[in-house]
């Protein structure tokens, strides 16, 4: 396959390229989702929303729950809580087996964000899975790194120079294609506002510096390449337009709908996973991972749209098991929620959540743990968008009467912004984002609570 560079917006010539490089595909073959660094199954809610809305089986829709998410600091060496490049692959490997041996199906469909490029194409390069994949879609894949500084953490899983991406990037053939065939390979990647495709390195660490990159990194030689104007690192893959070009690519038309359509009933569950501390240096911090928070307790109130007061007693109350496991639980499509998070070592957290449009078994949840420089404060409220980030110059937002959001800086670098209300006192605090709006409560640090206004879109 040739190495095309397709810009979004031309509907009419890009649908026409993805016809003709492919028959339809009929949508029963599983698709499983593979998260980026940090991040769970979870991120993946509203990208299964839409290939439902468009006709795609729930039961063929699988995203993976990587234990421990985070890549080490050098991939050769042990760190706890972090995984290697190898593991990585290996557990994607288990889990592609999984959903072929469960769904009867000879391959599979592989859609990566971010880190989860790297272990779809480490497995397709090394692990075997070249039979076992029909397509595979990498959005904003660190496909040529995030710097390429020769010298500069080779042993990182994210350098351009080290032994990891250089052996992936390896020419396959006289073309000098760098994807394994006969797997059909999409790339989208944002024209020039990923955070991790820039050539100066702000966002990773080294303002001013050359990254010795371009806005093109995440392209390959030999795949389809996307550019989607001004979508941020993460918007590759949960963003409308994003799954307009997976669904193209896949089937070679249009998908019916980029909106994700209302169903009933409205059935939700999900896991609750915590957060770690290195025993080895306990001051590093906490490091987040997707194991089970067994014995966490989960409560769910009905609140009001306006203000985030609760609306009557608990809505569902649930003491999850060893397997982390809450629901099901029948939501109300119309009904804001607050999610109350409680467990042995963590704050008491208070998410407040948009309504639910349809179903969804990847709500998945961590509580948070109140950070040192945050104990005197009198309360502590965070504003989070898990699917992408806050841009002055493109969005409209803001955070308690504040915009933009406090710490939300120019360009799409940053996904969450904090603010400590002076009084502890119980008021109500609204996140607005681009027309959704979460109305949440303020809860008094003193009690080890906090609250989360987390984004849906």
């Amino acid at each position: 396959m040739t190495s095309r560079r397709l810009f979004l917006g031309l509907t009419a010539a890009v649908l026409a390229a993805g016809c003709a490089t492919r028959a339809p595909l009929d949508s029963s073959e599983p698709i499983v989702f593979v998260h980026g660094n940090g991040d769970s199954a979870s991120i993946w809610q509203t990208t299964i929303w839409r290939f439902e809305s468009s006709g795609w089986p729930r039961d063929r829709l699988h995203a993976i729950d990587m234990p421990y998410p985070l890549a080490r600091t050098i991939d050769a060496k042990p760190e706890p809580g972090r995984s290697s490049a190898a593991q990585h692959m290996a557990y994607l490997k288990s889990e592609v087996d999984k959903v072929l041996k469960d769904t009867g199906a000879r391959q599979v469909i592989l859609i990566g964000n971010s880190r989860g490029a790297n272990a779809i194409r480490n497995y397709l390069q090394n692990g075997g899975g070249e039979t076992k994949v029909s397509h595979a879609i990498l959005s904003g894949g660190t496909n040529h790194g995030v710097q390429a500084v020769p010298g500069l953490n080779e042993g990182n899983e994210f350098s351009g120079t080290g032994p990891f991406l250089t052996s992936l990037n390896k020419p396959k053939n006289a073309a000098g294609d760098e994807v394994t065939g006969p797997v059909k390979w999409l790339t989208i990647r944002s024209e020039n506002n990923d955070k991790f495709a820039q050539p100066e390195g702000r966002w990773i660490g080294m303002p001013g510096k050359p990254t010795n990159l371009t806005y093109s990194a995440p392209e390959l030689r030999g795949a389809t390449n996307v550019v989607i104007p001004r979508i941020d690192h993460r918007e590759t893959a949960f963003s409308p337009a994003a799954f307009e070009a997976m669904y193209r690519f896949i089937t070679g038309h249009a998908p019916e709908t980029t909106a994700v359509r209302p169903e009933q009933p409205v059935i939700l569950s999900g896991k609750l996973s915590g957060l770690g501390v290195s025993s080895t240096d306990p001051a590093s911090g906490n490091f987040a991972n997707n194991l089970p928070l067994p014995g966490a307790h989960l409560q769910i109130f009905a609140t009001d749209a306006a203000s985030g007061e609760r609306r009557g007693a608990a809505a569902y109350d649930k003491m999850v098991g060893s397997d982390g496991l809450w629901g099901p639980f029948t939501a109300n499509p119309q009904t804001q929620y607050e999610f109350v998070v409680s467990a042995p070592g963590y704050a008491t957290t208070h998410i407040y959540r948009s309504p639910f449009p349809r179903s969804s078994s990847v709500i998945n949840m961590r509580p948070e743990r109140i950070a040192d420089a945050d104990k005197a404060a009198a309360a502590i409220v965070i504003m989070t968008r898990p699917r992408g980030y806050f841009d002055p110059a493109r969005d409209k937002m803001s955070f308690d009467g504040q915009s933009p959001p406090p710490g939300a800086l120019p360009g799409a670098g940053v996904a969450s912004s904090k603010i400590k209300p002076a009084s502890a006192a119980s008021r109500s605090v609204v996140a607005q984002f681009n027309g959704e709006r979460i109305a949440g409560r303020a809860w008094p640090a003193a009690n080890n609570e906090v609250a989360v206004l987390e984004l849906t879109y």
